[in-house]
């Protein structure tokens, strides 16, 4: 099992002991609030629960700065993307330095109180040109940073409660403790992560059991924070990852957690991140295949792998590279570029954004391209939908 990003032990900033959190609820009461979008209360979560360690709070200036020029935080360790919070210049004017706010959700439900120890504007099209390598108003991770407020907000992070669930089970929510505490209590020493936004199709099963051959388990992480409006609901993935490791994987090499932070669509940049949260989870291998965290074509198709590779031994995670997989109805198996002689006529090519279009047109995509029991489900969404 791989050690802590960073440092010894996970940061921890979950308030556990009864008495001290019902003195912060009674204390963030007479607090200055800040109602956060999702997004960046997915993120609290994510600080506090250790998943971005050796972070601790949200990044000042000068560790933005830092993660944008060099792709690496003052202290030299490997960063891909900066973890921020933004308020309206009317909200944070009334911060003070150091002062401790309360944070609050849609439902003015406190999420977490965080000490702020500093407020910045800072130049949102150099933060979007360097992590997303476009100011194009179409990429959804522009979008998303040009939407929100201008000021900049930095401190650490208490987490009193959890940001809501989207009807997943809460019991997929283990936090990195819990699953290094499974990869224990299983003696798995080597583990291999596998991040996916979409229900698991054939090529991604190829690709998790070719990984697993040589590892001892599997951790199926699904991101099931803010996606694309047509990317397909967390719940409903859930269901689909169920039912796949039930009637196609062992499941004694298999664990299922979910991860409540949410996608910048940032390609090799979010890799990086992606493996970073990872390492910390204790895995020891990192499965990157073709066009990670991208959309449209704004990333090389194996950028991601690249970057990636340039950085894994100094994050401490090995990378689990794969060319593009797909189903060969010669071969009759799934298959890549590496492992296939026929000519492309005879390969069917999956994708997510393929699958997403079939469904949307009621078209029942074909048992090469995904588990007849995964497609059930999701037929099932799509009439409903």
């Amino acid at each position: 099992m791989n050690n802590p990003y960073g440092r010894e032990h996970l940061v921890s900033a979950v308030v556990t002991s009864s008495k001290e959190r019902q003195n912060l609820l009674q204390e963030a009461r007479r607090l200055k609030s800040l109602v956060v979008p999702d997004r960046f209360l997915s993120d609290c979560e994510m600080l506090a629960i250790g998943a971005f360690t050796p972070l601790d709070g949200f990044m000042d200036e000068a560790e933005i700065d830092s993660v944008l020029k060099s792709l690496c935080l003052p202290n030299g360790l490997i960063w891909g993307i900066p973890i921020v919070i933004l308020a309206s210049k009317e909200q944070a004017s009334t911060i003070k330095l150091k002062e401790r706010i309360a944070l609050l959700d849609k439902g003015r439900r406190v999420i977490a109180i965080m000490q702020v120890t500093s407020k910045f504007k800072y130049p949102k099209d150099k933060f979007c040109k360097e992590v997303f390598k476009t100011l194009d108003p179409a990429h959804p991770g522009v979008r998303a940073i040009k939407d929100s407020p201008d000021m900049f907000l930095a401190g650490p992070v208490k987490l009193l409660n959890r940001p809501s669930r989207n009807e997943i089970p809460p019991s997929y929510y283990l936090d990195p403790a819990q699953t290094r505490e499974e990869f224990k209590k299983r003696k798995w020493s080597t583990i291999v992560a596998f991040q996916t936004r979409n229900p698991i199709h054939r090529a991604h099963e190829f690709l998790i059991k070719c990984a697993l051959e040589s590892v001892d388990g599997v951790l199926i992480h699904p991101l099931v924070g803010e996606t694309k409006p047509d990317d397909i609901p967390a719940a409903i993935r859930v269901k689909c990852y169920e039912v796949l490791i039930k009637n196609y994987f062992n499941a004694e090499r298999v664990v299922m957690s979910v991860l409540s932070t949410f996608m910048r669509y940032a390609g090799p940049r979010e890799a990086l991140n992606h493996a970073i949260i990872r390492k910390n989870y204790g895995c020891t291998h990192f499965i990157i295949g073709r066009d990670h965290a991208g959309v449209g074509n704004y990333y090389g198709p194996y950028e991601a792998q690249e970057l990636f590779s340039s950085c894994a031994e100094k994050i401490g995670i090995i990378p689990v590279k794969f060319d593009n997989a797909f189903y060969c109805k010669k071969c009759e198996e799934m298959v890549t570029s590496k492992t296939c002689r026929h000519s492309q006529e005879n390969h069917i090519h999956l994708s997510g954004t393929k699958f997403r279009g079939m469904l949307k047109e009621g078209i029942n995509p074909p048992l090469e391209f995904s588990r007849k029991e995964v497609i059930d489900i999701l037929i099932k969404w799509a009439k409903n939908s």
